[in-house]
């Protein structure tokens, strides 16, 4: 729901120009930044990490890393044929098996859908396919009876479990998933990327990296710090506001930081904008007072499924619900420019 494709995305674009920026400058004699970026995720990826002289070292992690990335997009893609979601949504009412991680984040997911009452639901792929964002140029208003017999098949429900035993472990863990309407189709867009973003961090400290950089897009995760001990600085880009323009920054140490914004990925038809994060009860864009939304979290994870859920509930409510979640900081920015954050935000 959250991540259409191949659009004009404005923070896939500011986020690793900034990092760029902020990773290259100020940082310890000791270490010295290495960068590289590829496209991935229907997104500009950038890794930035320190190395303290082993290049050879650091260009196998961020092979590895690169690696990793390609690795999950055709396990979570819902276009790319083979995955294990593009199986899922083509298993046509049968059990489908699928990877250990797959069926994890399926769940998490789907625990996200129950805990905001359906504001995001992994199922809105049949009504999100119907908008075409995925394909540039191609995005247009479907027709509404599409969209209303499209919304039939929308329900979390629909999604069933199934466990076999791990390899690794011999402990039983969800391995089939069953879609109990043959028409409902799955897209973890608003939590694939977040995910992804931990699983790097993960890699990347197992193997004693202490200093690094990663986007993807709009999902920023650092780990540790600069080299000389300054926070990384990330940009929050300024809504509708053109690419590069950002409103201020946010300094962060061993964190994530998450932006979902209604002017990511939109296009105009007959004067009216129309943008990526779709309502689940109308099929239509999202349509409440909120521009974007901003959460540092430990999680990408986790910031990833916030940031759209509040983007989709609205200010008053999503503020209520982001108030109710532990360990998170948050900045909400209304159309007329209005800031909401939460006492623990601080720009810089």
């Amino acid at each position: 729901m959250k991540k259409a494709h191949k659009l004009t995305h404005m923070l896939t674009f500011i986020f690793p120009l900034i990092l760029s920026l902020s990773c290259m400058t100020g940082c310890a004699r000791s270490a010295e930044p290495v960068t590289e970026t590829g496209f991935y995720l229907d997104t500009v990826v950038q890794i930035t990490l320190y190395e303290n002289g082993n290049r050879e070292e650091c260009s196998q992690r961020m092979k590895d890393c690169f690696a990793l990335i390609d690795k999950y997009e055709h396990m979570f893609s819902a276009t790319l044929e083979g995955s294990d979601i593009w199986n899922i949504n083509h298993g046509k009412g049968e059990p489908v098996t699928v990877s250990e991680e797959t069926a994890a984040l399926l769940v998490t997911a789907v625990d996200y859908a129950n805990t905001t009452e359906g504001a995001i639901d992994p199922t809105i792929r049949p009504v999100s396919a119907l908008w075409n964002f995925g394909s540039e140029g191609e995005a247009h208003v479907p027709e509404k009876t599409d969209i209303k017999e499209a919304l039939t098949h929308v329900s979390y429900d629909h999604i069933r479990f199934g466990t076999a035993f791990s390899e690794e472990t011999g402990n039983p863990v969800y391995r089939t998933v069953t879609l109990t309407d043959p028409e409902a189709a799955v897209d973890l867009g608003f939590i694939a990327k977040g995910y992804i973003a931990d699983k790097l961090k993960e890699y990347l400290v197992s193997q004693g990296v202490t200093n690094a950089c990663i986007s993807l897009g709009g999902n920023v995760i650092t780990i540790g710090e600069k080299p000389d001990g300054s926070p990384f600085r990330i940009g929050i880009q300024e809504p509708f506001a053109e690419t590069g323009k950002t409103l201020d920054t946010v300094e962060i140490r061993d964190t994530s930081v998450v932006t979902s914004g209604i002017y990511e990925r939109c296009f105009y038809e007959d004067g009216v904008l129309y943008h990526h994060v779709l309502d689940t009860a109308t099929g239509y864009p999202v349509d409440n007072e909120l521009a974007s939304v901003t959460i540092i979290c430990d999680s990408s994870t986790k910031a990833d499924a916030l940031s759209t859920a509040c983007l989709c509930m609205g200010l008053k409510k999503g503020r209520q619900f982001l108030d109710g979640q532990k360990d998170i900081a948050y900045l909400l920015i209304t159309k007329d420019g209005a800031q909401y954050t939460s006492k623990n935000f601080c720009l810089t």
